[in-house]
């Protein structure tokens, strides 16, 4: 069957489909196909964590990793329900995963709240199912609570910001937190790791320096 340049076409778009400046394409084989990481985060005395999903968890993990108070913070997938979710059903939008980040922090240097502002100041809350050049499900903004409190702090602080920034147009998901699975190995530091990736030089650093422009109050000295 001879095939015309419409199928073609097509055929290229679905396959770039979910993919910006070749992020995902450009992942080695070996390792796309490394297993998920499920091990629970060990947290030492005095810390705790939180979890939030704002687009790329390259971007976000970066974000975090600037803010004084913050020990690690670790890429990821969460809210969703499957089991061992990987990179490529997650990015191709095959669950109902977003990906995220999981941030452990010690509460006495920076609280839950601020570390709410820094999630809402480092992104574009009103995007629905987008973040910047990424489109899809797994890129929606989710703000995940674990007790009532984390719940009214995140919920206070999106009624001021659509007050005073947004204008009523915050989309961000708020969400009980009932899993979370970290993301395959070499998913981990990426920015610090990959800074002559093509979607980290025109896409995450970018993120990163706008945040850090915006907000070094919340920087590590």
């Amino acid at each position: 069957m001879k095939l015309n340049n419409k199928y073609w076409i097509l055929t290229i778009l679905i396959i770039l489909s979910g993919t910006v400046f070749g992020k995902k394409l450009l992942l080695k084989t070996t390792e796309r196909d490394t297993p998920v990481n499920t091990e629970i985060t060990e947290v030492k005395k005095g810390e705790t964590v939180a979890y939030f999903a704002a687009g790329c968890f390259w971007c976000v993990e970066a974000v975090f990793e600037s803010v004084d108070g913050v020990k690690e913070a670790y890429a990821g997938y969460s809210g969703g329900t499957k089991s061992n979710p990987t990179y490529q059903q997650v990015g191709a939008g095959l669950t109902d995963y977003a990906e995220a980040v999981e941030v452990v922090y010690d509460p006495t240097v920076v609280s839950f709240e601020t570390l709410v502002r820094v999630f809402f100041g480092s992104q574009d809350p009103t995007t629905l199912n987008r973040q910047g050049p990424d489109i899809g499900k797994q890129y929606r903004s989710i703000a995940f609570y674990e007790n009532p409190k984390q719940k009214q702090i995140i919920e206070k602080v999106i009624k001021e910001l659509n007050r005073t920034t947004y204008h009523g147009k915050i989309v961000t998901e708020v969400e009980p937190f009932e899993k979370f699975y970290k993301a395959e190995a070499y998913h981990q530091n990426y920015v610090v790791n990959h800074p002559d990736n093509p979607y980290v030089r025109r896409v995450s650093i970018p993120r990163l320096n706008e945040f850090k422009a915006k907000f070094p109050q919340y920087l590590k000295k």
